[in-house]
């Protein structure tokens, strides 16, 4: 028989490791997913952004960086606790299937169309339906995300603007990677004569430009809009919706929007808040 001052002794240790170890356990356990796109990732607004939410909120943002669709998809399995994406036809149907709890502007950029600097397909100007129409008749290279991401989306209804029926033939130059923004561009980039569409964010932080360059922008079509939703927890109980909220609602504050708008390269504004904070 082991005696009850025995037993005492030996679970001892263990009760204080436990006590010890619980304050470390609760720190750990304070922080999100966001699944969220390689635009913003690769922008680098994230390194600049996340940083002050950590700071004035205690939380940590673990970072998935996919394509929007992809993005979406890990939320609807519960795997991510909030969404900072761009495709907002995508997002209004999430959270009209329960998914997320409400869907908030955040910020907006522009997408462009980059190629090479010589432009021999003659598309430089600010109309995108006549650039891919161009693009088409000539065989011209094109490089596609393909990876259901915000941008390809925004793609997919350029083309459809320009008349242009993918489904039925792609152009003879239409190349998909079915990968990340910066992928594509040094797809581009290395390929003689390769058109691509880009948001201006990741372009601006692109250090592997070689020839390329932009060739189409302001067109009205090119508005890229950003939103931020937390996942419903009524579908995954699990997720984190309080502190995710936290998160949502900060980046939409005044001080949320404020760091947004201050993120520059070269001087030049990559993202433009538009949440409309107040005061």
């Amino acid at each position: 028989m082991v005696s009850r001052k025995r037993l005492v002794l030996i679970a001892l240790p263990a009760i204080v490791t436990t006590v010890l170890l619980a304050p470390l356990a609760q720190a750990q356990s304070k922080f999100i997913v966001m699944a969220s796109t390689t635009s913003t990732e690769q922008s680098g607004l994230f390194k600049h952004l996340l940083p002050q939410f950590t700071q004035a909120s205690g939380i940590e943002v673990r970072v998935v960086a996919v394509g929007t669709g992809q993005a979406l998809d890990m939320a609807r399995r519960g795997d991510a606790d909030v969404l900072f994406v761009h495709d907002q036809p995508a997002e209004e149907k999430f959270v009209a299937e329960g998914f997320g709890l409400e869907r908030r502007p955040v910020m907006y950029n522009d997408f462009i169309l980059v190629g090479p600097k010589a432009d021999p397909a003659g598309v430089r100007g600010n109309n995108i339906a006549n650039a891919l129409k161009r693009l088409r008749d000539m065989g011209m290279a094109f490089v596609s995300r393909g990876d259901k991401s915000g941008t390809h989306s925004a793609e997919l209804r350029q083309w459809k603007v320009a008349g242009v029926d993918l489904a039925a033939a792609k152009p003879a130059g239409y190349k998909e990677c079915g990968c990340g923004m910066g992928q594509a561009l040094n797809i581009a980039a290395s390929t003689n004569n390769a058109y691509v569409l880009s948001d201006r964010g990741t372009w601006l932080n692109f250090k592997n430009r070689g020839d390329l360059a932009i060739v189409v922008e302001g067109d009205k079509q090119l508005f890229n809009q950003y939103g931020v939703m937390v996942v419903n927890p009524a579908k995954h109980p699990h997720t984190k919706k309080d502190q995710a909220q936290v998160f949502a609602d900060w980046v939409v504050s005044r001080a949320g929007q404020d760091a947004i708008a201050s993120y520059k390269i070269g001087g030049e504004q990559l993202f433009f808040p538009n949440a409309n904070p107040g005061v």
